[in-house]
C-alpha cells in the first residue's frame, strides 16, 4: 500500500472534484500564488493513514481555481475517486523563501510569547493559521506552562504585531495585549 507520512511532506492541496469527463480534477491549491501548485516535482496522495504517489501532466487555472488530469486517469468515474485526498509534496521541493519570509509548517508548534525581556509571559503555541484575506492569522492554543487557558487569534503581521521569529529556538515574539 502506501507509506506513513513523515515530517518531510507538507499538503500543498486538495482534489476538490472532477472537472469534464477526461481524467481532469479540481484542485484547491494551499500555495501562493496558486499555480506554484504546478511546479512541484513527485507528489502524494493521502488516503486514509498511507500515501500514494500522483503524477499530474497537465494543468492550468481555471476560473478561480486550478484544474489538472491525473496520469493514467482517464475516466470522470476513476478520477471522482480522488475527491477530498490532500496532495502533499516533499518540503525539499519548496523553494527557498527570502529572509523574514515562512511556510505555514515552519510556524506551527512555536510558542507564542508577549512582552519583552523579563516581562515576558507565554500566551501558547502556534496550532494552526487561518487566510483571511487581509492577513494571515495564528491559532494560539494554550500550552500548560501558558498564563491562562485561552485561544487566543493573532494576526500575523510581521513588524508590528509579529516582532520577531526565531525557528531555532522555537519562539515567535508578538506585541499583543493581554485579555484581564
Amino acid at each position: 500500500m502506501g507509506e506513513p507520512e513523515t515530517s518531510a511532506t507538507m499538503a500543498v492541496g486538495k482534489i476538490t472534484g472532477c472537472y469534464g469527463i477526461k481524467g481532469w480534477v479540481k484542485i484547491h491549491s494551499y500555495t501562493d500564488p496558486q499555480e506554484n501548485f504546478l511546479g512541484f516535482g513527485q507528489l502524494q496522495l493521502r488516503r486514509g493513514r498511507a500515501l500514494e504517489p500522483v503524477e499530474f501532466d497537465a494543468g492550468r487555472r481555471q476560473g478561480r481555481g486550478l484544474v489538472a488530469h491525473i496520469v493514467g486517469v482517464d475516466d470522470r468515474d476513476v478520477a471522482e475517486s480522488y475527491r477530498g485526498l490532500e496532495i502533499l509534496a516533499s518540503a525539499d521541493s519548496l523553494p527557498d523563501l527570502e529572509e523574514g519570509d515562512y511556510y505555514w509548517h515552519q510556524l506551527q508548534g512555536l510558542q507564542v510569547w508577549c512582552g519583552q525581556g523579563d516581562e515576558r509571559e507565554l500566551l501558547g503555541t502556534v496550532d494552526y493559521l487561518i487566510e483571511t484575506g487581509g492577513n494571515d492569522v495564528l491559532v494560539v492554543k494554550a500550552s500548560d506552562q501558558s498564563i491562562d487557558d485561552r485561544e487566543r487569534l493573532i494576526p500575523y503581521l510581521p513588524d508590528d504585531v509579529v516582532t520577531r521569529v526565531d525557528l531555532e529556538q522555537g519562539v515567535i515574539e508578538v506585541d499583543w495585549f493581554l485579555d484581564e
